[in-house]
């Protein structure tokens, strides 16, 4: 047994050696199979550069998943959708976005030293593949969907939203998920006159423009985001064109790996079929009184919905009295989709809008500016029934918006010192609700906005501007109000904006062959668009700028994508909208900016000696702080000798100045000349020397014991010196470094070669207005 025993125990050692091996062996050949089976495309761009797309190597549980790769950017996207329906009746996708701070080799800087909440650049990026995604889900797909866009490594060359839209599009189309895609996304940046493709940051710095644009096949634009330098409508349309045609590109490519490794896809449930003798009744029932309804053109916003609501209630009733076993859901959602269907056919036959305006006509409008005597400044701009008011708060540059690291090496800046705060309260609609933390439409809408009023706001403003916009009624592009409120405002508080900016909303209805969204067979494009049109309709683009250009523009498409003509033609329409609302905005503004405001802020530079510095400042800042607490002014410093001043009020700046005046008054101090003679006052003595002073309001300086006499001494008692004797010293001006001044006494052991001037006492004839020399020369001066 125990031999037995110990051929059991060498086997097993022997197959310690042995099975490693083997594992290796075996580890090497599946990754080996694995490499070979990696889904990868790598996709070549007009500028030379490659974008990399890869899948089955990460998060292989997710129902798809591609890392896109361009430089050293990695972005991983998951995607995933529930396997049930939640019956609901829209399609319940989330788009989550995460920029993690280690993608950068960073570490976050909050207290906890841990990615939080997500950021406003998260929360834009994740509405920027939102939009780009969603209008391509079949109509029938109502599953819970999650899109995650996981930063793997961001370098400092390649901005990774934009190839966090290619990551999600690849993903969804390796995926098992029901999806109409492919997309392809570019950025587009404008370089003298150059359109560049996908550009670097530091070529960003330079460009004019920076769009984002999503397309799918056959040159169908998706999705359009961006910010212009006043962009000519030229240049942006060849912009679109360019990032349209190098899309292409990368749909090719997706559709290449989609065909090779891409699951297939999951069978959709067909939505309920309602009877057709349903829809006959409904249609029955409320056709006429629909027309009716929107042929009065009396209606305004609540009117007509109260009308359409009551209509919907009586439809419900006398159709579920004749088919009582239907459910009234049923009924009506059936209501529902043909009030859509009435609404889009009255406007494709009668080129005539609900409210009786044409295809082109603009809704009323009525602006006003300097509402407020106490605010620096403030607009009301009324279009319609949208009403948005701003105001204007400007302050010290040094409450301007610091950015966080990441968002730094993203965007490139430290700081904004022009931001502006969109806020649409419940009531703006009619409507109760919580007011609490900003939600993401606001930070989208508000972004918007602020990009389209970045571009005419000087780089060089002594302020930090704060617009603040508050929706105080809303039926439709509030946001584009908010540009031409804001850019009233601005005027009105002073700020020396280049030119005057205004937005328009355009809006869109389509009419396909039997339902097929590749064949486009009639459209109306509806400028300056409302509520329900927006609703009802297939398009919301916003365009913001001035009349040399574009400044923001955003495309929201709701079809699976829209020719270029059709957006070329929506550009030219919001362009000429666009100079109609200048118009009216230059006869409001015109007169108010010639006003001066009392409440403006002013700002002034103070400089101080170098001694003076600790006397102003105070112990531990105590006279800067009660200099705010009195005046509200703030001292800011740009040098050890040099601040910069802001304050509320003009008033408050000559409050300031006298109390630094005060503050200052004692360290008032004569010219001295370089190379006089001075008469000096010891008032102690000390291992290293005597501290003197030269005039009464002097502050002690120490005169060292290598400048009292030409002999070494090791105390200044060996020359008989006390506390209170006079001697005379010659001065050579302040230390560069500590402001102190350079006195000598060994120098004048010789003959003397200067007058000896008294800075302490006048003598009786300078008292009397005279000259008087005693003394051997001496000469006494008043200080």
């Amino acid at each position: 047994m125990l031999h037995n025993i110990a051929r059991f125990s060498q086997c097993r050692r022997k197959a310690h050696h042995i099975l490693p091996h083997l594992n290796c062996a075996s580890r090497r050949r599946s990754l080996a199979t694995a490499s070979l089976e990696t889904p990868e495309v790598d996709v070549a761009l007009s500028t030379g550069r490659v974008l990399k797309i890869s899948s089955g190597k990460y998060a292989r549980f997710a129902d798809g998943c591609a890392v896109v790769t361009i430089g050293d950017t990695a972005v991983m996207v998951t995607a995933v959708a529930k396997q049930k329906s939640q019956n609901a009746s829209f399609l319940p996708l989330v788009v989550d976005y995460r920029q993690k701070s280690a993608a950068a080799g960073r570490i976050p800087t909050n207290f906890l030293r841990r990615e939080l909440g997500p950021s406003e650049k998260e929360i834009l990026s994740a509405r920027l593949v939102d939009r780009s995604i969603r209008p391509l889900f079949p109509a029938e797909f109502r599953y819970d969907t999650q899109i995650v866009c996981n930063m793997l490594a961001i370098d400092s060359a390649n901005p990774p939203d934009v190839q966090a839209i290619n990551g999600a599009s690849a993903a969804l189309a390796l995926s098992d998920i029901p999806w109409n895609g492919p997309v392809g996304a570019v950025r587009v940046g404008l370089v003298d006159n150059e359109v560049i493709v996908n550009p670097t940051r530091k070529e960003m710095q330079l460009s004019a423009l920076d769009l984002v644009i999503t397309a799918t096949r056959q040159n169908l634009v998706v999705m359009l985001e961006g910010r212009g330098n006043v962009v000519n409508e030229n240049e942006l349309r060849m912009a679109i064109k360019k990032g349209t045609k190098e899309a292409q590109h990368i749909v090719n490519g997706i559709e290449r790996l989609q065909k090779s490794f891409g699951k297939p896809k999951r069978p959709l449930e067909p939505l309920p079929a309602v009877d057709e003798a349903i829809q006959n009744a409904v249609r029955t029932m409320s056709e006429m009184r629909l027309r009716e309804i929107f042929h009065d053109h009396s209606h305004d916003k609540f009117s007509r919905d109260q009308a359409v609501s009551k209509a919907r209630t009586d439809t419900i009733d006398k159709v579920w009295s004749s088919y009582p076993t239907v459910d009234p859901a049923v009924i009506s959602e059936t209501f529902n989709k043909f009030v859509k269907s009435v609404f889009r056919e009255m406007l494709l036959e009668e080129n005539r809008r609900c409210d009786g305006r044409g295809l082109d006509d603009l809704r009323k409008i009525s602006c006003s500016v300097n509402l407020h005597k106490p605010l620096h400044g403030s607009a009301l701009f009324q279009r319609g029934q949208t009403q948005v008011f701003c105001t204007v708060a400007l302050d010290s540059p040094e409450s301007a918006l610091r950015l966080d690291p990441i968002a730094s090496l993203d965007s490139g800046m430290k700081s904004k010192n022009f931001f502006l705060h969109y806020e649409f309260p419940p009531y703006a609609t009619g409507e109760t609700g919580k007011i609490g933390p900003i939600g993401r439409r606001e930070i989208g809408h508000g972004a918007l906005a602020e990009r389209g009023l970045v571009p005419i706001i000087p780089n060089e403003h002594p302020f930090t501007v704060r617009l603040t916009s508050e929706v105080l009624e809303s039926n439709g592009s509030s946001s584009m109000a908010t540009v031409c409120a804001g850019s009233m405002a601005l005027m009105d508080a002073g700020v020396p904006v280049q030119e005057a900016a205004a937005g328009v909303a355009i809006g869109l209805i389509t009419k396909y062959e039997n339902d097929d969204t590749k064949h486009l067979q009639d459209y109306r494009i509806l400028t300056d668009l409302l509520g329900i049109e927006d609703y009802m309709g297939d398009m919301d683009m916003k365009v913001a700028g001035t009349r040399r250009g574009m400044t923001a523009i955003q495309a929201d498409i709701k079809v699976p994508g829209i020719p270029l003509k059709v957006v070329m033609e929506a550009l030219q329409k919001s362009m000429e909208a666009r100079f109609k609302i200048l118009d009216l905005m230059d006869e409001t503004i015109g007169a108010a900016r010639t006003v001066r405001k009392d409440c403006w802020p002013v700002t002034d530079r103070l400089v101080i000696e170098a001694h003076q510095r600790s006397r102003l400042l105070g112990p531990g800042g105590t006279n800067l702080r009660r200099l705010y607490l009195e005046t509200g002014v703030q001292l800011t410093p740009d040098d050890e000798t040099s601040f910069r001043m802001f304050a509320p009020s003009e008033a408050a700046m000559h409050e300031a100045k006298e109390y630094l005046e005060n503050l200052l008054k004692a360290e008032k101090i004569p010219d001295l000349e370089f190379g006089a003679i001075y008469t000096a006052r010891i008032v102690e003595l000390r291992d290293t020397g005597v501290m003197v002073t030269l005039y009464p309001s002097m502050p002690p300086t120490l005169l060292h014991n290598s400048q009292l006499d030409q002999r070494k001494i090791a105390h200044p008692s060996a020359l008989g010196l006390q506390v209170g004797t006079e001697i005379q010293v010659k001065y050579f001006g302040r230390d560069p470094v500590s402001g102190y001044m350079r006195l000598s006494r060994k120098v004048l052991q010789g003959p003397a070669t200067a007058m000896i001037r008294n800075l302490d006492r006048p003598t009786a004839a300078t008292a009397a207005g005279g000259t008087n020399q005693t003394n051997g020369g001496v000469e006494d001066v008043k200080s």
